[in-house]
C-alpha cells in the first residue's frame, strides 16, 4: 500500500501539493469514490484510480541513464555540492531515485539513477562482475608493460590485488596516454589507484559502459534520458 499523493505524482500529475489541488476539486477517484484525503493508502494494482474519469498510468519505478558532468557527486544530498538529483526534473525527482554506485566528482560519464533497489543491487553484487568500461587520460604512456600488470590484477595500496582487468591503448603507436580500461569490479576511486600503482596520475576520467548499458552520444554532458532495465544481468 502507498500514498495516494505518491502513486499520482510518481505517475506524473504533478507534486503532492498540486495533488492536494486536485483532491479538493473532486476529480481524483478511487474505486468510483472521488477521494478527499491526499494520504489515503491505497494500491494501486487492486484499486481503480482515476483523475477526470480517466485510469492513471502508474509505474512504480524508473531507470534514469545520466551522462554526469564535472563538479557535481553522486548523492542524493549534500550540504556542499550540487548532486546528481539536482540535474533531475521535479517530475522524476518524486520517484526519489538514487544512483547506482558513484563517480567521483570530477569523474564524467555513465551514471544510472533508479529507485529499484533490486536492480540497483544486481549491477552493483561483487558476485555479478558486472563490466565497467572507463575512458582515461594518462600524465604520461603506458604500454605492454602495464597491459600486461593489469592483466594479471593490480596490486593496491600493498594489500588489495585487483581482478584482472584490460587496458586498452587508443592508437597504433606502442605506448599511450589515452586509454580504455575494462574492470569488473567497483573499489573506491579504483581506477586512479590502479593507475598510481604503476606510476601514472590520471588526469581526466570518463565511463562510457556499466553492464549492457553505455553512452550512446545522443546523451548531452549533464543531461539524462528514461531507459528500460535489461533482463540479461
Amino acid at each position: 500500500m502507498e500514498r495516494l499523493d505518491k502513486v499520482l505524482s510518481n505517475s506524473g500529475y504533478g507534486t503532492r501539493s498540486e495533488i492536494k489541488k486536485l483532491i479538493k476539486s473532486k476529480v481524483v477517484s478511487v474505486d468510483g469514490v472521488f477521494a478527499n484525503d491526499s494520504g489515503a493508502k491505497v494500491d494501486p494494482k487492486a484499486n481503480l484510480i482515476e483523475i477526470h474519469g480517466m485510469p492513471i498510468n502508474y509505474r512504480k519505478f524508473i531507470y534514469l541513464l545520466m551522462n554526469k558532468p564535472e563538479g557535481v557527486i553522486s548523492a542524493t544530498f549534500d550540504n556542499k555540492h550540487k548532486t546528481v538529483i539536482d540535474l533531475l526534473s521535479e517530475e522524476h525527482q518524486h520517484f526519489e531515485p538514487f544512483p547506482v554506485g558513484r563517480l567521483d566528482i570530477d569523474t564524467t560519464g555513465l551514471l544510472i539513477l533508479t529507485n529499484d533497489g533490486d536492480f540497483a543491487h544486481k549491477l552493483l553484487a561483487p558476485k555479478k562482475h558486472v563490466q565497467k568500461r572507463y575512458k582515461a587520460m594518462l600524465d604520461g604512456p603506458v604500454g605492454d608493460h602495464e597491459i600486461q600488470m593489469f592483466k594479471e590484477g593490480i596490486l593496491i595500496d600493498q594489500k588489495y590485488r585487483c581482478l584482472p582487468a584490460e587496458l586498452i591503448l587508443n592508437g597504433s603507436d606502442p605506448e599511450s596516454e589515452d586509454v580504455d580500461v575494462l574492470i569488473y569490479e567497483g573499489k573506491f576511486h579504483q581506477i586512479k589507484r590502479m593507475f598510481e600503482a604503476v606510476g601514472r596520475i590520471v588526469v581526466k576520467l570518463e565511463r562510457t559502459e556499466m553492464g549492457p548499458y553505455l553512452l550512446d552520444g545522443t546523451i548531452e554532458r549533464g543531461e539524462y534520458k528514461e531507459f528500460e532495465p535489461k533482463s540479461d544481468i
